[in-house]
């Protein structure tokens, strides 16, 4: 079972790559009990991630009242190595645009 900064780290640098022109942060525990370890800009979207080491492992206080209430307002997940395809699926809809742009037509 991987360290969870280890795992922290790796979904960081995923994410990155999935979208290069992100700004991820991470969120310090100790300012706000329970707030999700991540939080990623994309464009107008944005997300938070609270990153377990595994399925298993326990929430602590507080973490998913904040998932529910980020969630609610844009996208929140608990991501571990078990659900880390589904939430990065997931978090590339809701970091894309919501619709295609209009193209004006020539005639």
């Amino acid at each position: 079972m991987p360290l969870e900064r280890g795992y922290q780290a790796y979904i960081i640098k995923e994410i990155k790559y999935r979208f290069p022109d992100a700004v991820v942060l991470k969120n310090d525990s100790g300012y706000m009990q329970g707030v999700p370890d991540l939080a990623i800009f994309n464009g107008p979207y944005w997300a938070m991630l609270e990153v377990k080491r595994s399925e298993h492992e326990p929430s602590r206080p507080n973490q998913e009242y904040w998932v529910a209430l980020f969630d609610s307002m844009s996208f929140a997940r608990f991501i571990y190595p078990e659900n880390e395809e589904q939430v990065l699926r997931d978090l590339q809809l809701a970091l894309s645009p919501r619709r295609r742009p209009r193209v004006s037509q020539s005639f």
